[in-house]
């Protein structure tokens, strides 16, 4: 038997990303883990409307998305818990820009992309900033075969249920792959 919880999210963990965006001028972090994959290269993020960050998004049309590492959980906890209305949180990082210009992004995270506003869905209390990924940019060091290789970048997990950040488990089967043998009658 199972239990009834309710309509609760049961997604959890997510990725935890720093989402920048330039907002009055000057680059602006925040930590968002409500992301998802709309498409090959297009993203969504879910961003309460209050968030300072909804602003730069909306009027420059652009936003990054970086992955954070372990090595920066606090980091990336103090972008979450300070608004950029009163606090400079880029002055934690080494920002860089790339194609678009207004899209800053954090040389300290291994994986960066830069993103292109496509739309907004527009929900009671969160914007949903659906993006095109424009670039991506890695750091050789987490590369295999010139693609991104998830246990290298050792990303930060989200759970909102436990209100922890955990830390990714390791490799368990080949995608589109191991289901074969249950094809073929071999268990």
């Amino acid at each position: 038997m199972k239990e009834k919880l309710g309509g609760i999210n049961a997604l959890y963990p997510t990725p935890t990303t720093l989402v920048g965006a330039t907002v009055n001028g000057k680059p602006n972090f925040i930590t968002i883990a409500h992301i998802g994959i709309m498409t090959h290269n297009h993203i969504s993020l879910g961003m309460g409307k209050s968030h300072y960050t909804n602003a730069g998004i909306k009027e420059n049309k652009t936003f990054s998305v970086c992955l954070p590492s372990e090595s920066l959980v606090a980091e990336t906890d103090y972008c979450g818990i300070v608004t950029g209305k009163k606090t400079d949180k880029a002055i934690l990082f080494d920002v860089f820009y790339g194609e678009l210009k207004t899209a800053p992004m954090i040389q300290q995270c291994k994986v960066c992309m830069e993103c292109r506003l496509d739309r907004i869905i527009d929900f009671p209390s969160h914007d949903v900033f659906v993006g095109e990924i424009v670039q991506t940019y890695a750091e050789e060091s987490v590369l295999s075969e010139r693609n991104v290789d998830v246990s290298k970048i050792k990303p930060l997990l989200f759970d909102m249920n436990s209100k922890k950040y955990w830390a990714l488990g390791g490799e368990i089967a080949k995608c589109w792959n191991i289901g074969k043998q249950l094809k073929t009658g071999k268990t």
